[in-house]
């Protein structure tokens, strides 16, 4: 009797140059993923949408689009984990690529074993319940009118849904499920990330500032998620939420 091989998820590598695209592609099937490359940005959202990628690598400079545009395309039409990897090392384009989607970002040249690492710190990141499980009152945080359904990652504020990223929702998650408690910095990035947050603060700044102008908040007295200066974060401003549904 033979046992059917596990199905590995599937990578799309965005990269115009075929020397690192096929770098890419060699690394990310040692690391378990079925990988396809896409040499320009509208290839890249064709593949996108027929291949639904659990993972992708993206070049900002391409013949075509510019990589931070694609990005933003791509964010609206899949939920992949999105890696920017460029020769760009301009903060502005990092900041603007993860303000777009990216949940990571990395420079040129790059060390395939970071790589590999960073993948798997990302997709340590617990998802759905396990199959089979009943399904537990907690896997919904209700806040007012802010519903966070993890099972379905789905996020309801004032009765309407609200898109969020991976990164953002996972943040979501771990600020309401300890609403109390003043988060730092690093603390929130290894609690999300399962490993040390590449890079600096500006990161997970950004990752914040996103998730807070999705839910409506504005200056560090926010609604839903205050600033805790010299800290980091929690959830819930002064007269925020103070009591769970």
């Amino acid at each position: 009797m033979t046992t059917a091989p596990a199905l590995r998820r599937a990578a799309l590598v965005v990269e115009d140059a075929p020397d690192i695209c096929l770098l890419l592609c060699e690394t990310l099937r040692q690391a378990g993923f079925e990988a396809t490359g896409a040499e320009t940005g509208a290839r890249a959202l064709e593949l996108a949408l027929s291949l639904s990628p659990d993972l992708i690598t993206l070049d900002l400079t391409l013949p075509d689009i510019d990589g931070i545009e694609v990005c933003r395309r791509l964010r609206a039409i899949s939920n992949a984990y999105i890696i920017v990897l460029t020769a760009r090392d301009e903060e502005a384009d990092r900041l603007v690529g993860l303000e777009v989607g990216a949940d990571d970002y990395m420079v040129k040249p790059f060390s395939p074993r970071e790589l590999r690492a960073r993948i798997r710190a990302m997709f340590r990141r617990p998802r759905l319940a396990d199959p089979g499980s009943e399904r537990a009152e907690a896997d919904v945080l209700t806040f007012g009118e802010l519903t966070v359904d993890r099972e379905s990652r789905e996020v309801t504020l004032d009765g309407g849904p609200v898109a969020l990223t991976r990164t953002e929702f996972d943040l979501l998650v771990a600020l309401m499920g300890s609403p109390h408690r003043v988060w730092e910095r690093d603390t929130l990035a290894r609690h999300v990330q399962h490993t040390d947050w590449p890079g600096d603060d500006h990161v997970i700044d950004v990752h914040i500032a996103n998730l807070r102008h999705k839910l409506g908040d504005s200056g560090r007295e926010g609604r839903w998620v205050h600033t805790v200066r010299g800290v980091g974060y929690r959830f819930g401003g002064p007269d925020g939420p103070g009591s769970r549904h």
